[in-house]
């Protein structure tokens, strides 16, 4: 009796044991046969989650039941749940595939390290733009469209001839290099009017880079760069076509053919034509509230097909525009004369780039070349400025992987610039004049250098020999950590340089009666900047969620100031005495959601600031003008699948900033909160025709007194009734000055 209840005790105990005993649930998850890594797989029932491996494998261990249900989700693919029996599962593993997601990015990116790399895997921080973003508020050029995004703020600088620049992250346009298919075409003179005659219809994709990117594009990338890519001629359409018009009588058409050559040479040819000639003065100040234009832009890309998929491409752009703006009774015939006011601009752009890979050798050897003419002819009133500045430019990269780790890339550059104007810029002592011919020969290398699969190190060293100026350096730190595919960190240190060209720095000193004073001879800027970026990616069930935050501090020494305030007929011209300081954050959200909701969010503050020493070696704090402290924009779409509708609401807000104003000038020394809301409804039929309209400026803000004292714009009468001595000044500017406005536009695209 005793060995039988021994018996069943053992026997108890062996199937408790048994009961007890873990089960375990190993898998892989794949896509299109190919491992999907740092999937996250969890079963909410027990509270248990991993994250499969570089080869998309999971182990989930000490499981309780052997049925429940089991999720996977993961950036790029829509989430999947599964229900699982371990008891029919062959040796207690399992294999899930899942689906891509075709609304979220997996862009290749070029602008942070000159090598095509995904954009989730790039050391560097780059900011990928879609066409499509633009879309959802037609516009005729980059100049406006780019202002859709975070941190980037287009800023029109003069209300009569609307020039302006592109502000990202408060860093004024000087600091900003403009970029088309990473050759420096727009900088220096063409950043003035060469930014309103880049079309969108060229553009495949904008990259944005935020901070210092003078280690890989030299000088003027000190605040970031903006690189815009042209379209594939392999991938591109057929026939596209998009016309648009708006009730201020606004007409722009663009248009790309591609032509297919022979089998292995394929054309894209583009034309972008924008036609507006009507005079609007709705806050009857007797001067133009945007100035009339009538300009041509002809785009041509060629794709040479090689062995090896090497590359080849050659591509053209031919630009003219007439613009002008000034008093309302303005005629050609009064263009330069002191009767009627106008300032009279026409513009002509010849721009040749290309891209070769080098035969013969087993690593990328990559030669790109670019060439550009810009002509100007314009007058300020009385004041005539005619300008030719010619920019060659050749760099050789060489690109080798060494063990898998070490990305090297080895680059040697060479750029020249001809620059000639009929002002003092280029004036001898003797008052002769003499052009400006600079050569900037340069020498970059970078390691980006792969740790292990969560650490990336990127570092890199540039050496200019400026002709002018001598030697400069600018070194370069990147680290990227990517504890999982739902979360990114990255680190940025550099250094920046940039030397001054007045006519893009100040346009003020042309468009009004203020005279330019320049104290000593102005030495190149530096900058130290550091920013860190992090980047969360969230899955839902329904869709996901990035967000995006970026924190940036820069350090300016020898930062050249121009001085408003000493003097109200003078801008003077100096290097600052003391430093200058540029930080703030970036927040971005984007929304994407299968029950056909988009939507993105940003969220800039800056401060900007220079510490200035008197006299008496005191420092003075001087906030920048012109920067709002804070602006927000937002876009929010949804898309009616049955009608094939779409509905997009897109805006900004913008806080108050300092505007430029004269000693006891009866215009506030501060501009207004204010918003641009706009909104579009767009109708796709068959065959990717899409008519679409509706409205821009909703609440139709316009500035107040824009323009001081336009009824003499000459100062011929600036001691008659004026006791604070106002004289004539278009340069306080912080909106556009256009109102509420609708439009309507049809797009055909035909493959």
């Amino acid at each position: 009796m005793k060995k039988l209840l021994s018996l069943i005790v053992f026997l108890c105990v062996i199937i408790s044991q048994l009961q007890a005993q873990s089960i375990d649930l190993k898998g892989k998850i794949i896509c299109k046969n190919k491992p999907v890594s740092f999937a996250i797989v969890s079963i909410k029932e027990f509270r248990k989650a991993t994250q499969t491996d570089n080869e998309g494998n999971f182990n989930l261990i000490n499981l309780p039941k052997d049925s429940f249900l089991l999720t996977v989700k993961a950036i790029g693919y829509y989430t999947k749940g599964v229900k699982v029996n371990i008891t029919k599962l062959n040796k207690n593993e399992i294999t899930i595939e899942l689906m891509e997601n075709e609304n979220t990015l997996n862009d290749v990116v070029i602008s942070g390290t000159l090598k095509e790399v995904f954009k989730k895997e790039s050391t560097v921080s780059v900011e990928v733009i879609s066409p499509k973003l633009f879309q959802q508020n037609p516009t005729s050029n980059i100049f406006e469209a780019i202002g859709m995004v975070n941190g980037v703020r287009p800023q029109l600088n003069c209300n009569v001839c609307n020039t302006g620049d592109i502000h990202i992250n408060g860093m004024e346009g000087p600091y900003t290099m403009v970029m088309i298919d990473g050759m420096p075409i727009v900088s220096a003179l063409s950043t003035v009017y060469g930014l309103m005659g880049i079309p969108n219809s060229i553009i495949e994709r904008v990259e944005i880079q935020r901070g210092p990117a003078s280690t890989l594009y030299g000088s003027e990338a000190v605040g970031g760069l903006i690189n815009i890519i042209t379209k594939n001629t392999v991938k591109a359409p057929l026939v596209s076509f998009d016309f648009n018009t708006t009730s201020y009588f606004e007409n722009n058409l663009d248009f790309a053919y591609k032509l297919k050559i022979n089998n292995k040479t394929q054309s894209l040819l583009s034309a972008n034509v924008f036609y507006f000639d009507k005079i609007w003065d709705n806050n009857n100040d007797g001067f133009t509230d945007i100035t009339l234009q009538k300009r041509i832009s002809l785009f041509s890309k060629t794709n040479f097909e090689r062995k090896e998929n090497k590359t080849a491409n050659i591509a053209a752009r031919l630009f003219y525009e007439d613009r002008w703006g000034g008093q309302t009774n303005w005629k050609t015939s009064y263009r330069g004369g002191d009767s009627v006011y106008g300032e009279s601009i026409y513009t002509k752009r010849l721009e040749l780039l290309g891209n070769y890979q080098l035969p013969y050798f087993k690593d990328k050897v990559v030669l790109n070349s670019s060439f550009n003419i810009h002509d100007q002819n314009s007058v300020y009133g009385v004041t005539s400025y005619l300008a030719k500045q010619i920019i060659a430019f050749n760099q050789l990269t060489y690109d080798k992987t060494i063990a898998q780790k070490h990305n090297l890339l080895i680059g040697a550059a060479l750029r020249y610039t001809f620059y000639d104007d009929n002002t003092p810029i280029t004036q001898n002592i003797d008052l002769t004049n003499s052009a400006s011919i600079t050569y900037l020969p340069g020498f970059f290398i970078q390691d980006d250098y792969k740790i292990n699969i969560k650490n990336k190190l990127l570092v890199g060293l540039r050496y200019d020999l400026n002709s002018v100026h001598g030697q400069i350096f600018s070194p370069r730190l990147n680290y990227k950590y990517t504890p999982n595919v739902f979360n990114t960190f990255r680190l940025s240190l550099g250094n920046g340089y940039r030397v001054v060209n007045l006519f893009s720095e100040e346009h003020a000193a042309l468009t009004g009666a203020r005279q330019v004073v320049i104290l000593n001879e102005l030495k190149p800027e530096q900058s130290w900047n550091v920013s860190f970026n992090y980047v969360k990616n969230i899955v839902l069930k329904n869709g996901f969620i990035n967000i995006d935050a970026n924190f940036f501090y820069t350090y300016f020494t020898n930062r050249i100031v121009p001085d408003y305030l000493t003097n109200a007929n003078q801008i003077i011209f100096n290097n600052l005495n003391g430093y200058a300081v540029n930080r703030g954050v970036n927040l971005s959200a984007d929304l994407n959601l299968k029950n056909n909701w988009k939507a993105n969010f940003g969220l800039t503050l800056v401060d900007v600031f220079v510490m200035n020493n008197d006299s008496l070696n005191n420092e003075i704090k001087q906030n920048q003008i012109q920067t709002p402290p804070l602006t927000l924009n937002y876009g929010v779409n949804y898309h009616f699948k049955k009608q094939s509708i779409t509905i997009d609401f897109t805006g900004n807000l913008t806080s108050p900033m300092i505007l430029p104003v004269l000693p006891n000038d009866f215009r506030p020394s501060s501009s207004p909160w204010f918003a641009i809301i706009n909104v579009q409804i767009s109708k796709q039929f068959k065959h990717n025709l899409t008519l679409y309209g509706g409205l821009k400026n909703i609440l139709n803000f316009v500035p107040q007194n824009p323009i001081i004292r336009p009824f003499d714009p000459f100062d011929k009468q600036v001691n008659i009734n004026n006791p604070n001595q106002y004289t004539f000044d278009p340069t306080y500017n912080y909106a556009p000055l256009q109102g509420i406005r609708a439009f309507a536009g049809i797009r055909y695209i035909f493959k």
